[in-house]
């Protein structure tokens, strides 16, 4: 696991950032300033997206956006899924880009099951959607933050960042042989001993 992402702390700005994806910011801070324990429900759409993954999955691609690529925005965890904020318009174009990379596409034979057994499915939240968001201060809840905000304008991923990120933690998790799995009925010969 890269320690390059291990910053949970939600800075004055970055909360200020999160509050501004709600309909009343002020009472949102004014919330997690008597209660900074408190998770709230935030729209998506305006100010980020949420792209979902299995926890599992989801440090995968964590991984890959800091150890390959540009680093991530925020993410959060939570109920086995991990929360990776996303610039606003991603959860429109980012199944598209999904599935013209056949994610999730059903397997023809034993050997593509297994392939795409390590592909889960990204569930994308914009215009229309909202997400629990973690406390600001780090509690026992079961939603946390891995990367916290702490600018008042963090960077986020774009569609093509995150399906970068994907398809690289789903080819790390599986090794594809260019080779058919053997036929176990078939007779093996020794050709090395050939005169």
């Amino acid at each position: 696991m890269s320690s390059a992402w291990n910053a949970s702390h939600v800075t004055p700005d970055g909360a200020a950032w999160l509050a501004s994806a709600g309909t009343y910011p002020r009472s949102t801070l004014a919330l997690w300033e008597e209660r900074p324990d408190a998770p709230v429900v935030l729209p998506c759409g305006s100010v980020f997206d949420v792209v979902s993954a299995p926890a599992m999955f989801g440090r995968r691609m964590l991984d890959r956006l800091w150890d390959d690529g540009p680093g991530s925005g925020p993410v959060a965890e939570y109920r086995g899924r991990m929360l990776l904020f996303a610039a606003p318009g991603t959860a429109q174009r980012l199944p598209a880009l999904l599935e013209w990379e056949e994610w999730g596409a059903r397997p023809r034979d034993t050997g593509e099951a297994r392939r795409t057994a390590a592909v889960p499915p990204l569930l994308c939240h914009g215009t229309g959607d909202a997400v629990t968001v973690p406390p600001p201060a780090e509690t026992a809840s079961p939603a946390r933050w891995l990367v916290a905000p702490d600018t008042r304008q963090p960077w986020l991923p774009g569609p093509e960042v995150l399906l970068w990120a994907a398809v690289r933690a789903a080819r790390s998790a599986v090794r594809i042989s260019i080779f058919p799995p053997a036929d176990q009925g078939a007779k093996v010969y020794d050709v090395s001993r050939r005169r």
